[in-house]
């Protein structure tokens, strides 16, 4: 039975302040958990409804529906909620195809541009520190477990993007139809806020300004919402290395 104070403890990770604090982040549901388990993440806790995870069986604790429901963020809770340590951040690569996020603040946006980049094979995803933390419980739910295989470093960008030596894009409405415009197989790709765009300050390290033409007639649909556009952006870039 589950004791008041694990039931505190796992409840304060929906919080950011104490996944920072403990290290610690959940995930829920099978498939996202034994995603995690194959991984290099270090399982801290493992609480399920059924004895049917491959993994040290002393981290394993078996817990009733009930008492699943009370650690669960889910209106619907699946089966098991797992508890894993935030590994130390990475090294930043300058090589290949990356993706910087300036201050991307919804989840879902973040959770689906992760299973973007693992879709198309980028490897690394930098994210301004106002950019929601890739550990936030809907983020993890939304990668499906693409969190595994995409390098994610919170940073301040300018000082980033000063140091580069790399073409650095950006997405615009005034920028050049990416359709027509040449694209290289390594460089940045700068993604703005959802309301407000990349800022001022990070627009100044941009090389170059990248635009999705708008191809209906109506003007009121103002601009494409963050995820839809990394994923034809990232679409396009891949494109152009295929026809090479």
């Amino acid at each position: 039975m589950l004791s008041k104070n694990q039931i505190k403890l796992i409840k304060s990770l929906g919080q950011k302040k104490y996944r920072q604090q403990l290290s610690l982040f959940t995930v829920e549901g099978i498939k996202g958990i034994n995603e995690f388990l194959k991984s290099n993440y270090e399982l801290d806790s493992l609480y399920t409804t059924e004895m049917i995870f491959e993994t040290n069986e002393r981290k394993i604790i078996e817990i009733s529906e009930l008492e699943l429901q009370k650690i669960s963020a889910l209106k619907n809770p699946n089966t098991a909620l797992a508890i894993f340590k935030i590994p130390e951040p990475g090294v930043v690569s300058q090589h290949g195809l990356i993706v910087a996020l300036d201050e991307v603040r919804d989840p879902g946006n973040l959770g689906t541009i992760i299973r973007l980049c693992d879709w198309y094979g980028v490897k690394q995803l930098v994210c301004s520190s106002k950019t929601v933390d890739c550990y936030n419980q809907k983020v993890v739910q939304a990668t499906m477990g693409s969190l595994t295989r995409v390098q994610i470093n919170y940073m301040d960008l300018e000082p980033y993007l000063k140091a580069l030596s790399i073409p650095i894009y950006g997405t615009y409405m005034n920028g050049e139809n990416i359709y027509t415009t040449q694209l290289p197989k390594e460089g940045i790709i700068v993604l703005g806020n959802e309301a407000n765009g990349i800022s001022t300050t990070i627009e100044g390290y941009v090389t170059q300004k990248l635009a999705i033409p708008r191809f209906g007639d109506s003007s009121s649909t103002e601009s494409l919402n963050v995820a839809n556009a990394t994923a034809i952006v990232l679409s396009e870039f891949r494109r152009r290395v295929i026809e090479r």
